[in-house]
């Protein structure tokens, strides 16, 4: 029985060395957690967006994506645009703060649902990290286990699960430490620094 399961765990640590990484998505997740903004479709979005692409990883589309490099590159850029531009906006925030701390925030979840949303979208399927990683390191990985891919591809399909479900809705017990603007300019900062120096990465690589 455990021999049956061991490509699901072998999947499972796998997509969860991968995941847990101070990245774009993850600070996004962290962020929207902490503000209870539209948390339970950002974190569907990125479960399932990770679900779709070891899928494609799993049944192959990572010798795909190796065959055509240019279109990596071409993703690096928008990619590193995009992230640029979603650091300054989180950098004027450090500079000129729109709100007074989480009870604020909190009333304006129902107005910025459709863009948690779309920025959500673009930070997972825009990051070319995503595919590198997701889709051809995950892909080779399950290629190893023979017939037993799809569940090595289930168990690191569950990790993401697991882990987005426990930072999206884990940061919450940071609410009473952010009540207050100053602590919020600070993570700010913090996703500020991240978004840029990835943006950066991502177009200097390209």
């Amino acid at each position: 029985m455990t021999s049956a399961f061991a490509p699901a765990f072998a999947g499972f640590g796998t997509g969860l060395s991968l995941i847990v990484a101070i990245g774009a998505q993850n600070a996004f997740v962290l962020r929207q957690g902490i503000r209870r903004d539209a948390l339970l479709a950002v974190v569907g979005i990125c479960a399932l967006s990770d679900a779709v692409l070891i899928a494609l990883g799993v049944g192959g589309v990572g010798a795909v994506v190796v065959a055509w490099p240019a279109a990596l590159t071409v993703v690096a850029w928008i990619g590193g645009v995009f992230l640029l531009c979603y650091g300054a906006l989180a950098a004027r925030r450090v500079v000129r703060p729109a709100s007074s701390g989480l009870e604020a925030e909190g009333g304006a979840a129902a107005g910025s649902r459709r863009r948690a949303v779309l920025t959500c979208i673009a930070l997972t399927w825009l990051n070319p990290h995503v595919y590198l990683d997701t889709v051809f390191l995950v892909g080779s990985v399950a290629a190893q286990h023979g017939t037993a891919r799809w569940t090595f591809g289930v168990g690191a399909a569950l990790a993401s699960l697991c882990w987005f479900t426990a930072l999206g809705f884990g940061a919450r017990l940071l609410g009473r430490f952010l009540a207050h603007p100053a602590a919020w300019r600070v993570l700010d900062a913090l996703v500020a620094t991240t978004m840029i120096v990835l943006g950066v990465t991502l177009i200097a690589g390209a």
